[in-house]
């Protein structure tokens, strides 16, 4: 199969180092680190993969790959994740000009957007909120991240500095507080006034912000911590980080937000309602095998059973088209 991928980023779009207290375009990138995953194992499967990041790279890309700066005519069909606005209208007019099937994967709820038919979900939870039942569940590269049983002394909070409040990042704060535990917090904002923002609540908390991290050191913070916390307010759709803790062996404690509670599981951690529930959950982490979290996270969500199920959307769109 030859398939044309498109992405707003530059590749990669999880890079070895972080921007630490500096500002990124794309302040957490999830979105688009699964696409470079699709084209890494697509390419894996034997296909042909034609990839357009608009930014640019920063990496070659690898065997099976080729990154181009114009959407190729040949291909068989077109794939692009959900994005900024306009970012998926190329490949969309592309698609009708040159009559390709399209599919589109939509990672988060956005208010008052329209499904299309051909719109892919990354969780049960964010498809039935648009009326879909097409899913594709998110998948990550095991050999990205660190296991540990051994833990440190601290809990992470991790995730994009833009939506700090509605992530939940008070709520964890307090509770860092309340529980007297040290708190690591992970992530950048677009802009220095959402990072300078974000100093000022961890400081006066006493947390310690670190910033944006990548690579091993984002491994290293995944591995060690003794859980990470993601207390989000959002209707979230397959959260990435947790499915990162989950590879490093490392605990969650999460609100029931959106497609969280499809994957945190008594197993792996604990989703808390109620105020007192939090504070449960941090004095009952020991009861969480950090050899199941991973073992669990290598069942279900390995890059490589996400590239076979979008093979299967691939062939189902392709099947359909025109009908």
């Amino acid at each position: 199969m030859r398939i044309q991928l498109a992405a707003p980023h530059r590749y990669p779009a999880f890079g070895e180092n972080g921007s630490g207290l500096h500002p990124k375009e794309f302040a957490s990138g999830s979105a688009f680190h699964l696409h470079d995953l699709l084209a890494l194992g697509l390419a894996e499967e034997g296909h042909d993969v034609f990839y357009q990041t608009k930014k640019g790279a920063d990496a070659d890309p690898p065997p099976g790959v080729t990154l181009v700066a114009h959407l190729v005519p040949e291909a068989d069909i077109c794939h692009t994740p959900g994005g900024p606005p306009g970012s998926t209208d190329e490949l969309a007019e592309f698609a009708v000009r040159h009559h390709k099937p399209f599919l589109q994967t939509c990672h988060m709820f956005r208010p008052g957007t329209t499904a299309g038919s051909n719109w892919v979900f990354v969780s049960q939870s964010l498809a039935r909120a648009y009326g879909s039942e097409r899913v594709v569940l998110n998948g990550l590269n095991p050999n990205d991240y660190l296991y540990s049983e051994a833990k440190e002394d601290y809990l992470l909070f991790m995730g994009a500095m833009d939506k700090a409040i509605n992530k939940g990042l008070d709520l964890a704060l307090a509770l860092s507080r309340s529980k007297g535990f040290r708190l690591i917090v992970a992530g950048t904002g677009t802009n220095y006034e959402t990072i300078q923002y974000v100093s000022g609540l961890c400081a006066d908390a006493g947390a310690d912000y670190v910033g944006d991290v990548r690579g091993v050191r984002k491994a290293e913070l995944m591995a060690g911590a003794r859980a990470l916390l993601f207390p989000s307010r959002m209707n979230e759709g397959h959260p990435l980080v947790i499915i990162e803790a989950m590879f490093s062996g490392t605990p969650v404690i999460s609100s029931t937000c959106g497609g969280s509670v499809e994957i945190v599981t008594p197993e792996t951690g604990f989703l808390c309602d109620r105020e007192e529930e939090w504070g449960g959950a941090v004095d009952r982490l020991g009861q969480i095998s950090p050899a199941r979290c991973r073992e669990i996270a290598l069942e279900n969500y390995d890059y490589r059973r996400m590239v076979k199920d979008y093979v299967r959307e691939y062939e189902l769109e392709m099947a359909n088209f025109g009908n």
